[in-house]
């Protein structure tokens, strides 16, 4: 059977070092078996083996290889699409389910980090950067809204303020979120498998689920062998492929393509961000970047929909940097990656069960870092019987691609175009 490496990714070249974990190559009883060692499997297999489970997880390759292990590292809260909008399409009641929980999945990561002694480079406070007048109405009126559901960490930015903590000129002002940040995401992937390991939980690499057998006492079968399980939870988001038809009709693998430079040195590294925040900006197809432990910059953005990988990383998201940074032009790029996310066609995430015993999450619509998170909690309160919140999620309405998998992406990438186009031009 192939051995699945990660990415030649910065995060998998700085990877704190982690046991090279055993294929499944045998038969094996447990409550929960949980596919996908990412943050939404990693999570829910925490939650759970605190509270008494038996948990074993499947990999298809490496812990955090997919999204965890490939983002840009950036704690934002809520969801990819607002709470008002969550409010216009299900009413008052659920929409304050919903947003009391926006705010949960940074906490959870603050308490993981501090619980568990994870070194992942964890960095205080989040920007979102305005490049117009209309985006910075926006932000005026998203604080109001964060206000409203408790979030109180926020600060706006003026002009003045953004350039005291950003060094680019192309912003009008901003908000500033102290209870985002970021980290180094791969490095949280692999502190929350020691410490799923740590509570008695068992971890399976290069161990793909290539069937599930439903039923009352359902089956996973990987390559060389089996999991009976009492329940099943569904966690393998992009990277999940065809194991479940039902949730992948609805949802759509996307890449996003990041860099990272060479060291800047302290000097250089302070000049771009003094207070070491990280920031995205409010285009709908958004940059994002920050400073990473030993002060290079990662820069984000882009999305090839289909989730294909681009010939050449660095020709599309270089310009992007050296239009934020032009003091920039002469730094080095050391790493150039891709990474999948899963789109929903509302961008908010898909909850639910199939029959009585598997459940899934999916869909973060590129925000997954805190939701997946929250979202392992969730789960693991379902499957002990406490399911209001898990059916806040599972009762959002959701929707097929138009035109099916064959037509949605070029339909994505038209809507893309014509948002990308409305940022471009100002509206």
């Amino acid at each position: 059977m192939a051995n699945t490496s990660y990415p030649a990714s910065y995060y998998a070249a700085s990877a704190n070092p982690a046991p090279s974990r055993p294929a499944l190559q045998a038969e094996v009883e447990t409550d929960v078996c949980v596919i996908g060692a990412g943050y939404t499997g990693l999570s829910s297999a925490l939650f759970l083996l605190e509270n008494g489970f038996k948990v074993t997880v499947l990999e298809a390759a490496k812990v955090g290889f997919g999204a965890s292990g490939r983002n840009g590292g950036q704690i934002v809260n809520s969801y990819s699409r607002d709470i008002d909008v969550i409010e216009r399409s299900v009413g008052p009641q659920q929409a304050q389910l919903l947003g009391n929980m926006a705010f949960e999945g940074g906490r959870i990561i603050r308490e993981r980090v501090a619980k568990y002694q994870i070194q992942c480079d964890l960095k205080d406070g989040g920007v979102f950067a305005a490049l117009t007048a209309k985006q910075m109405g926006h932000l005026e009126a998203q604080k109001r809204l964060w206000e409203r559901f408790g979030h109180t960490q926020l600060e706006l930015l003026d002009q003045r303020r953004i350039r005291e903590v950003v060094a680019c000129d192309g912003y009008v002002g901003g908000m500033l979120d102290m209870s985002g940040g970021h980290i180094h995401p791969l490095n949280l992937a692999l502190g929350e498998a020691a410490a799923v390991e740590s509570l008695g939980g068992t971890i399976y690499e290069q161990s793909p689920a290539v069937r599930i057998e439903r039923g009352a006492s359902p089956v996973v079968y990987t390559p060389q062998g089996k999991v009976r399980a009492k329940f099943i939870i569904v966690a393998g988001n992009a990277y999940l492929g065809n194991l479940v038809p039902e949730l992948a009709a609805k949802s759509m693998p996307c890449g996003t393509q990041v860099i990272a430079t060479e060291p800047l040195g302290d000097e250089l590294a302070h000049s771009l961000l003094p207070q070491d925040y990280c920031v995205e900006d409010c285009n709908y197809l958004l940059d994002y970047y920050r400073l990473t432990g030993d002060k290079r910059l990662i820069f984000g953005g882009g999305v090839v929909y289909g989730a294909r990988d681009p010939a050449n990383i660095e020709a599309i998201i270089r310009p992007k940097m050296l239009k934020a940074f032009a003091q920039l032009k002469n730094v080095k790029i050391d790493y150039a990656w891709t990474g999948n996310f899963l789109l929903t066609l509302s961008r908010l995430p898909q909850v639910g069960r199939l029959g009585d015993n598997i459940y899934y999450s999916q869909g973060c619509s590129g925000h997954g870092v805190t939701y997946t998170h929250l979202a392992g909690k969730v789960l693991a309160e379902a499957l002990r019987g406490q399911a209001e919140r898990f059916d806040a999620f599972a009762d959002l309405p959701h929707y097929p691609f138009p035109g099916g998998q064959l037509l949605r992406t070029p339909f994505a990438a038209m809507g893309a175009w014509y948002y990308g186009l409305r940022d471009k031009l100002g509206f």
